[in-house]
């Protein structure tokens, strides 16, 4: 079969047979179906590996991919979702393009596809893997995606080498893109400080979701990720996911990053950037304390944590109550011979008072009970771990509602209601209402997905202050009676004692002026008498 160029194809689409572009019957079978306007072939799969299936398409020797790739694109503006697979395993999904390994080492075949794509207006998602872009291919899909023909959703550009100077280059087509765009990958492309500032240049990816910048050089990009944070922070996003697994992170560059990745992802994966130490996850550790962090996983496997890391993250959850996972051991860690977790028992110990701090009643209430993730499912069987810490991450996961309630009763057997007398019977019909309430977690069962771990229920008996102060709290407020009995007692005598010294008083008054009266009248009397006697005189 002879081998034509791109323009040769796009110049005599209207005469290509189907003999000029594949030599495999199972291709041309496919073609003929959408020749015919057959529909239900939406989503296509071509890849170098033999497949079999009604959507794929073998790219096999001698099949000339830039000839018939063409025709497709010019006959069938109804397709939305074509996969170029290096393995059968690569395809995509509805409105998805992947393309895996077409031809690494043929920038025409690129080229030719990225041009093609100009022609499926529907198309959503866009995979381009693993390429090595050349500069024709990387040129055309720049072009594509500055002509604003596309409104991709999602883009995945993994493995492609771009380099700082492509993902600058790259921006402006970004931009056009920008406001459909939710998924962004851009893992293992040799991107440094100078791309990824160009990347925070992007003000109005207000869509995005997903930003995969994983396998990166982020080593000496402290500035870059700063200007990432500043991105994060500056206008409303929607982002959920942030993914920076090895990129080489220090921890001059986490506490650039920590306060946009915190307060505006809801994931953040971080693992394996080892160069991380304590000072880099104290900074952590305080952005997760504040009132705006918003993050609900975090992912530090496959890094060095040790003892005084997991002291320092343990802090972190302090009043934290939105992270759910925090995983400090990666997916298959501790699995190999020499893989050993770095956190011994005494680390993790320090997440003990965290999730249950003991002291007080009051002190558990405010524990945290959102937490319910430390590690990854099957790391669990290499930690050495204390069986409390393992019962309340299981308690968060399985009942967040009566996670605070559970664990007053499992380690406050006798609860001091004398507080609460202050209050008198105001109180009483609140406190059994609270008890009522609890009666439920005897019956909760705390457990582990895999039924061949543990299994349990918060214990009855610590349920049996409920009793204890319903008996408790009329007998306090029958001494109290007592008590104000007392004192009415003592009222009542002072009331007579003041009531006779009214009296005593009113009799003291009257006898004042009954003297007075007396005198008055001896006065009056002395008058007669020297009258008289003067008469006589």
């Amino acid at each position: 079969m002879e081998r034509r160029d791109y323009d040769y194809y796009e110049s005599n689409v209207a005469d290509i047979n189907l003999r000029q572009i594949t030599s495999c019957e199972g291709n041309a079978e496919k073609i003929r179906r959408l020749l015919g306007g057959d529909d239900t072939l939406r989503h296509l799969t071509l890849g170098t590996c033999a497949g079999s299936g009604k959507n794929y398409f073998h790219i096999g020797e001698g099949d000339d991919l830039a000839g018939w790739d063409i025709l497709l694109a010019k006959v069938n503006s109804f397709i939305t979702s074509i996969s170029w697979s290096y393995t059968t395993e690569k395809g995509g999904n509805n409105k998805c393009l992947p393309l895996w390994k077409v031809s690494p080492a043929d920038d025409n075949v690129s080229e030719a596809i990225v041009r093609a794509l100009g022609s499926l207006p529907r198309l959503e998602e866009l995979y381009y893997g693993s390429n090595t872009l050349g500069p024709n291919g990387f040129s055309a899909l720049r072009t594509l995606l500055e002509s604003g023909v596309l409104k991709l959703k999602k883009l995945w550009l993994y493995n492609n080498n771009i380099g700082d100077d492509g993902v600058a280059a790259l921006a402006s087509g970004l931009r056009s893109i920008g406001p459909s765009l939710k998924v962004l990958d851009l893992i293992s492309n040799s991107i440094g400080n100078e791309g990824l500032s160009a990347l925070a240049a992007l003000a109005n990816c207000t869509s995005l979701e997903e930003l995969d910048l994983s396998s990166n050089d982020f080593s000496m990009a402290t500035a870059g990720l700063g200007s990432l944070s500043d991105w994060l922070q500056a206008a409303v996003w929607n982002l959920n996911a942030l993914s920076l697994r090895s990129c080489g992170i220090d921890d001059e560059g986490l506490q650039s990053l920590a306060n946009g990745a915190t307060n505006y992802c809801k994931d953040l994966d971080l693992s394996g950037n080892n160069s991380i130490t304590v000072l880099g996850l104290r900074r952590l550790s305080t952005s997760l304390q504040s009132d705006s962090c918003r993050l609900e996983n975090l992912d530090l496997g496959w890094m060095d944590i040790g003892d005084d890391g997991a002291e320092v993250l343990a802090r972190g959850l302090i009043g934290n109550k939105v992270l759910i996972r925090m995983h400090l051991c990666g997916e298959g860690e501790g699995e190999g011979e020499d893989d050993d977790i770095a956190i011994t028992p005494a680390g993790w110990s320090a997440f003990s008072p965290v999730l249950c701090d003991t002291s007080s009643v009051n002190n558990t209430y405010l524990s945290n009970h959102t937490i319910q993730e430390l590690w990854h499912c099957d790391a669990f069987d290499f930690i050495d771990i204390d069986e409390d810490i393992v019962q309340y991450l299981r308690l968060n996961k399985a009942h967040p509602q009566y996670a605070a309630r559970c664990k007053i009763l499992m380690n406050h057997a006798h609860l001091d209601m004398t507080p609460l007398l202050q209050w008198e019977l105001k109180c009483l019909p609140l406190a059994v209402g609270w008890f009522e309430r609890a009666t439920i977690c005897t019956t909760l069962s705390i457990h582990n997905s895999n039924p061949d771990r543990i299994e349990g229920s918060i214990p009855e008996q610590d349920i049996d202050s409920t009793d204890e102060f319903v008996r408790g709290v009329p007998k306090k407020v029958l001494e109290r009676r007592d008590e104000l009995a007392l004192v009415a007692v003592y009222d009542d005598k002072i009331a007579m004692v003041e009531e006779e010294k009214k009296r005593i008083q009113e009799d003291v008054e009257s006898r004042k002026r009954k003297i007075t009266q007396l005198e008055e009248e001896n006065k009056r009397l002395r008058g007669i008498v020297e009258t008289v006697r003067n008469a006589l005189d």
